[in-house]
């Protein structure tokens, strides 16, 4: 990569930056929520508006209906999903990159504005959704129509807006895999990385519900009644005392993209629920265990130990959620070339991370594709109240993306890309 190609890189994203930032801010105000599933046509619909003004087609698939009833969040209620796909170039190789669009509740906490009311200040943009992961769709859709604008370039680059990431994916990535919708040579889910951390890998996770039955009686004759919420608090007392530091003992030998991230982790009463009224006797109790599941451990063999441990208390307990561990090499072409990129832009090549959240790219890798994560933002603002996301990492982090389209065709024809520079 050098001379020409880099200077088209330059010049064709400073020319978009207004166009990006003003895209931004447009998104950043359609309040996409997540489980519900709210604007996400409105969503799409604008995006696709845009792209059509700068030439590109952009196609939008409705997920089946009784995909998302099947397969959705319970509370959908009938809020259709939709993907958005969008692509320009000269055949293969493809260079994908995966956006999500869904967002979580605004939630309270909030002091630099409203969550759906995005505001600049000194450079940062402030909304839910600013750096998980709506700065990261502008970075890549500022990098397809830069790519579109290059009359020389190779192959194409593919943009992938998906619903309910925040949900686990079926009505997002995983149908638009498993369906056929894209088939890509290199993938690039754009999550929030910052611009130091190449993730490789992301840990995997098991989510249970654990219930108790009793029977429920008149709060002024308890002894009627059997207290379910008794029970639930001697069953997580159990886990608390004996599972949880049996888990959280186990480290990882990948390095993370936060501290502490190396060890498995054991989180009790994400949900918790236990009777109606207070002179009542619960009849029934519940709270939910997430757990989280180092790469180097077996998914099912942590799920077994959970359920066998559970059941042997006299609870019930059911999966609600499982994702697989993975990890993938840094040394691969894809790595590599995004390695190269990031050192023109950063004068450093980021740092190889295993992820202690999920992410989308776990369904690219256990499908076939070639697939790693990096994008703007910062993982601990995700989800926090004044979440931000800086328009220099939006607007760099597409320079590297470009950067990588460009260089891609390249990497296929030699076989392989080795990483220059020093990790930061």
């Amino acid at each position: 990569m050098g001379g020409k190609g880099h200077e088209d890189v330059v010049k064709g994203l400073s020319l978009l930056e207004g166009w990006g930032k003003s895209l931004l801010l447009d998104i950043l105000a359609i309040p996409t929520i997540s489980p519900e599933g709210l604007n996400y046509k409105e969503l799409v619909e604008l995006v696709k508006e845009r792209l059509n003004g700068r030439g590109l087609r952009s196609d939008v698939h409705r997920v089946p209906d009784e995909v998302v009833r099947s397969k959705g969040p319970a509370e959908a209620n009938g809020n259709p999903r939709y993907i958005l796909i969008s692509r320009y170039g000269k055949g293969r190789p493809v260079f994908h990159m995966n956006c999500h669009y869904d967002v979580v509740p605004g939630g309270p906490g909030w002091t630099e504005t409203e969550p759906f009311k995005p505001v600049v200040r000194d450079g940062r943009v402030y909304a839910r959704g600013a750096t998980d992961t709506k700065g990261g769709v502008v970075s890549a859709l500022m990098t397809l129509v830069a790519f579109s604008e290059l009359k020389d370039a190779e192959g194409s680059v593919e943009v992938a807006l998906v619903p309910d990431e925040e949900v686990g994916g079926e009505c997002g990535t995983i149908y638009m895999l498993d369906t056929g919708l894209t088939k890509p040579d290199f993938s690039v889910v754009v999550e929030p990385s910052r611009k130091e951390n190449l993730i490789v890998g992301h840990k995997g996770a098991v989510w249970v519900e654990v219930a108790m039955e009793g029977k429920a009686a008149h709060g002024s004759t308890p002894w009627l009644g059997v207290n379910a919420f008794e029970k639930m608090v001697v069953v997580a007392r159990e886990v608390q005392e004996k599972l949880k530091p049996l888990v959280e003992s186990r480290v990882s030998a990948y390095g993370y993209d936060v501290p502490g991230g190396e060890r498995a982790t054991l989180l009790m009463g994400g949900v918790a629920r236990a009777g109606e009224k207070i002179n009542q006797v619960p009849g029934t109790a519940l709270f939910t265990i997430d757990r989280r599941v180092l790469p180097e451990e077996d998914l099912k063999g942590a799920e077994d130990e959970l359920l066998k441990f559970i059941e042997a208390l006299g609870a019930k307990a059911r999966v609600v959620n499982r994702l697989s561990p993975c990890v993938v090499s840094p040394s691969s072409p894809l790595a590599s070339v995004i390695s190269r990129s990031a050192l023109l832009e950063f004068g450093f090549s980021p740092a190889p991370k295993v992820c202690t959240g999920g992410l989308d790219m776990g369904f690219y890798v256990s499908r076939g594709f070639e697939c790693v994560t990096y994008g703007p933002g910062e993982l601990g603002l995700a989800h926090a109240p004044n979440e931000f996301v800086t328009l220099d990492d939006v607007y760099a982090f597409s320079r590297v993306f470009l950067r990588t389209a460009i260089s891609l065709p390249q990497t296929r024809k030699s076989g392989s890309v080795r990483p220059e520079g020093k990790h930061s």
